[in-house]
């Protein structure tokens, strides 16, 4: 487990980074959650439900750190003392908001002044109810591990190395190399200038594939060595089935490979 109490400021672009063979242990790593209270009671029962499960807590004492580290970090659970913490309501309502974690299982944790309905139309999707006991802890967290472990095979950057083309408004192409992909977009790697013109579509194909996927792209960062990551912001539903299911069979052979 890792506190919390005040701040927290690791790099934004950290998690764009990592490519080649040592983010397959991605998939593999216990599952991570947030818990975003200052009650011992609810740290002292949760923390062991959670471990027991292989999901590692990290918590979180402050409403504006609690903010700082959603901004900045990646959580496959997020866990907020709704009723009991001042403004942490807020918190809840963000996380779908915002960009690292707007697809994380949310937990919201009432204490008699907010309704488990608001809490759902928060983003909720599971409430526990104060005062809380091991045993609903662990039927609830039991319950979210399966969406926790399919949210994290949906955002886990496949390494990979095949060329692809990226098409720009004024109609020039640039041949790239895509270095790692994932349901929300991919990481690639060229040589030379970009051309002019913001970059509009990707243009590749998945191994064994019969034909071309070509979503439409917005440039999400890039570095001075010719790196780059690109977000999807348009995928066809043909081509959207044909990546989920590729994304799928790679998960699976890492999760299992020995079969």
């Amino acid at each position: 487990m890792r506190i919390i109490p005040t701040s927290h400021t690791p790099d934004d672009f950290s998690h764009f980074h990592l490519v080649g063979l040592e983010s397959y242990h991605e998939i593999s790593m216990p599952l991570e959650s947030l818990l975003l209270s200052r009650d011992p009671e609810v740290i002292r029962v949760l923390q062991p439900a959670l471990e027991k499960l292989s999901i590692d807590v990290e918590v979180c004492r402050g409403v504006s750190s609690g903010h700082e580290i959603l901004r900045t970090e990646k959580f496959d659970a997020i866990i907020v003392d709704c009723d009991d913490l001042k403004d942490a309501l807020g918190v809840l309502e963000s996380v779908r908001k915002g960009v690292s974690n707007k697809n994380s299982v949310t937990f919201a944790i009432l204490n008699g002044n907010t309704t488990t309905q608001q809490a759902f139309q928060m983003g909720a999707n599971f409430v526990l109810q104060k005062p809380i006991s091991a045993l609903n802890a662990r039927r609830c967290f039991s319950a979210a591990v399966n969406f926790m472990m399919r949210e994290r095979r949906r955002y886990f950057r496949h390494p990979v190395e095949m060329p692809a083309t990226l098409s720009f408004g004024e109609g020039q192409k640039l041949k790239v190399t895509l270095t790692n992909l994932s349901e929300g977009g991919m990481a690639i790697f060229f040589r030379g200038p970009l051309p002019k013109g913001g970059v509009s579509t990707v243009t590749f194909k998945l191994p064994g594939a019969a034909t071309a996927l070509e979503p439409k792209v917005q440039i999400a960062w890039m570095d001075e060595s010719g790196r780059a990551g690109l977000r999807f912001i348009d995928v066809p539903k043909e081509s959207r089935a044909q990546l989920d299911g590729w994304l799928s069979e790679q998960s699976e052979k890492i999760e299992k490979p020995g079969k």
